[in-house]
């Protein structure tokens, strides 16, 4: 399986374990990122009206240090899955989407007309954080991520996606419960157990294989097993539901 996300940080968080989960349980699975720190639909929708060189490529959860246009890379094999995300500060407002979805998504399936397309479904910020409170503009996580969560159904609906991968479920469910902290900095994703619940949420999205045995424990830095069975339990109740 080939995966092309066309995103920024948070997709490179929620991407860094995927591949090395797949192959521990046998996958054959190559992921690919396009990363730009920080960008958003209409900084992507730019770049491709001006195919411009500036995504940094991330193979297999490794920023590799080579740069490719968004064309170069959607036609350099035949991908099977593409994500689109918002940035995150923008991610609960669906105006900010348009008109720049409509036009990332005709160019995709222009370009890559075999692939499925996805939205990846961002994270709402920490509980008391300045980034919640002053540049959110939320009094709690719940009520941000309310928000997330409605304007990806809308963009899923509005570009007949094939599915949304819902990262920022998956974060609720870990902080409420007891996993602390669920962030690293009040906004990305903890190195450790939230990337692999994403990453493990991503697998079982796109693969449809079942990860409740999943044995993946090569993290970034160190997650208990109980944490790590917590995460498997929160993502096999969103794939279950």
């Amino acid at each position: 399986m080939n995966i092309l996300a066309i995103g920024n940080s948070f997709s490179l968080d929620a991407n860094r374990y995927l591949h090395k989960i797949a192959r521990n349980d046998g996958v054959d699975l190559t992921m690919i990122g396009l990363y730009i720190g920080g960008c958003s639909l209409s900084t992507h929708y730019r770049n491709m009206l001006n195919d411009a060189k500036t995504y940094d490529i991330d193979v297999n959860g490794e920023l590799s240090g080579f740069y490719t246009s968004m064309k170069e890379a959607l036609t350099n094999r035949d991908w099977d899955v593409v994500t689109l995300q918002q940035v995150s500060q923008y991610a609960p407002h669906y105006e900010t989407y348009q008109p720049y979805l409509d036009e990332l998504v005709s160019f995709v399936r222009k370009c890559a007309p075999k692939a499925k397309i996805y939205m990846h479904q961002t994270w709402a910020y920490e509980k008391d954080s300045k980034r919640l409170l002053e540049l959110a503009g939320y009094n709690t996580p719940d009520d941000m991520f309310a928000d997330i969560e409605k304007a990806y159904k809308t963009a899923a609906e509005a570009i007949g996606a094939d599915g949304i991968i819902p990262c920022g479920e998956v974060m609720q469910k870990l902080y409420k419960a007891g996993i602390a902290p669920i962030h690293r900095d009040t906004f990305h994703a903890h190195y450790g157990v939230s990337r692999y619940a994403m990453a493990l949420l991503w697998y079982a999205v796109l693969t449809g294989n079942d990860v409740s045995k999943n044995t993946y424990i090569d993290f970034d830095v160190p997650v208990t097993e109980e944490e790590r069975q917590i995460a498997i339990k929160c993502v096999c109740d969103i794939i279950n539901k």
